[in-house]
């Protein structure tokens, strides 16, 4: 791992600048603004120390994940706005910046081991700030009943109704609104691997850095809600440019959240369809077979084609006004066409828990224990086994198993606004294949947040 002191410099450089954000708008706070006036609603930084050991490997291919060990630093920084524009309208805007890049530039699994450094590094996307969302928010009342709502990243503090349409138009990140679970949502908070801060078998519409624009309409009760989406798609896989064909190119998202039972249980059901020009695994096989060459998914690409997924979400709150709680994710699309805008994932089981601190006098702290199994369709595997490549997997061959990926972390809050995180994770058959492994992976997180 790389040096320690260099990890901490930076993370005392960037308290201070987030100390000076929060102090400014503590002061901002009380002045009498008026209600249209930005505020500014969060700053962050995230900084993730990330290596593997060297591992089994007998070959390798373009894609695969390092086995001669690889370590990377990554680092990523946010400030976060919002104005109530009207009583019911509101607009945010979010600029970020990342640097440095995932362990094997985030390919050779199916779930990377970073998931704050969402393929970056594997487009030129350079290392300036960018503006992440930029959104209009309305809502629609249905009812008096209100309800109370804190001060969050993209979410300003007041009244709003409990029972109302809530629409969402600009740009985005589908992740914001759909398959969110309490205790597996946040690479920066929680888990660090992609199975487990979302569905990875959900191909959700999104950029290479996982944005997209596109509207969101929501209809949102006390023990229930339903939401629909309708996202842009890229124009090729893992791309930053969007397709302009709407009518062959959108991610179309609906997901009916039920919960808060009397055990407080969480349910939610995804279910997606993606139009795009996407190549088919196994007409891809078949022209390489003609002209003896190994098979290339993105030669094969065509407008129009489909590709749709179903996904179920469990939370369950268990003891310390729900701290402590238990998670599952079931995941499954068709396999046919490419996997194209998250990740090479077909079908996903992931299951966790998180145990609240208070039970060793550390009330903030926080340990997370999670198993996830990911697997291939029948036609992505023979893509693999004949020598193509994803944009994430090629080995040149494939032995197939599933893919396995065992985590902890233990979050420990230093101080208010920081917390250090040390991670491990256990990869058993990296990119589906038996043949490699099993991968061992260590990490350390600097997370500081107003």
């Amino acid at each position: 791992m790389r040096s320690a002191s260099s990890l901490a410099l930076l993370g005392i450089l960037i308290v201070g600048v987030i100390a000076h954000a929060s102090a400014t708008a503590a002061n901002a706070e009380n002045v009498d603004w008026p209600a249209w006036w930005p505020r500014i609603l969060g700053a962050q930084l995230t900084v993730i120390d990330q290596g593997v050991l060297p591992f089994h490997s007998p070959y390798q291919g373009p894609n695969s994940f390092k086995a001669n060990g690889d370590d990377e630093i990554s680092h990523t920084y946010g400030l976060y706005f919002g104005s109530r524009v009207f009583p019911t309208t509101e607009v945010y805007a979010d600029v970020e910046m990342g640097r440095g890049t995932g362990i094997s530039n985030a390919t050779g699994v199916g779930g990377f081991t970073n998931g704050d450094v969402i393929r970056i590094g594997t487009v030129n996307l350079g290392e300036d700030p960018y503006l992440a969302r930029a959104f209009l928010r309305q809502i629609i009342p249905l009812g008096p009943e209100t309800v109370d709502l804190e001060r969050q990243m993209d979410q300003l503090p007041g009244r709003e109704p409990a029972r109302r349409v809530e629409i969402k138009l600009g740009k985005l990140a589908l992740p914001d609104d759909f398959d969110l679970n309490r205790y597996a949502n946040s690479t920066r908070t929680q888990f660090l691997n992609w199975s487990f801060f979302n569905n990875t078998a959900w191909d959700f519409a999104a950029d290479t850095r996982g944005y997209s624009n596109g509207v969101t309409v929501a209809w949102l009760n006390p023990g229930w809600a339903l939401r629909f989406a309708v996202y842009q798609v890229v124009t090729f896989a893992n791309g930053n440019v969007f397709d302009d064909d709407l009518l062959r190119a959108q991610g179309n998202n609906v997901e009916l959240t039920l919960g808060p039972f009397t055990t407080g249980t969480v349910v939610r059901l995804l279910g997606y369809a993606n139009q795009g020009r996407m190549g088919d695994y196994r007409e891809a096989i078949a022209r390489a077979r003609a002209v003896g060459q190994a098979p290339s998914i993105a030669a094969d690409e065509r407008p129009g084609r489909l590709k749709y997924g179903f996904g179920l979400n469990l939370e369950q709150p268990i003891t310390d006004d729900g701290e402590t709680g238990a998670f599952a994710r079931l995941g499954w699309n068709d396999g046919n066409s490419e996997d194209f805008m998250f990740s090479e994932v077909d079908h996903l089981f992931s299951g966790g828990v998180q145990v609240s601190g208070s039970h060793w006098g550390r009330p903030s702290d926080r340990i997370g224990l999670a198993y996830a199994a990911e697997g291939l369709s029948t036609p992505h595997r023979r893509y693999l086994a004949a020598g193509g490549s994803g944009f994430m997997l090629g080995d040149g061959r494939l032995n197939y198993d599933f893919e396995r990926v065992f985590e902890m972390y233990y979050r420990w809050q230093v101080l208010s606004r920081v917390q250090v995180s040390p991670d491990f994770q256990y990869i058993e058959n990296p990119g589906y294949n038996r043949d490699r492994g099993p991968a061992f992976v260590f990490a350390l997180r600097l997370h500081v947040a107003y």
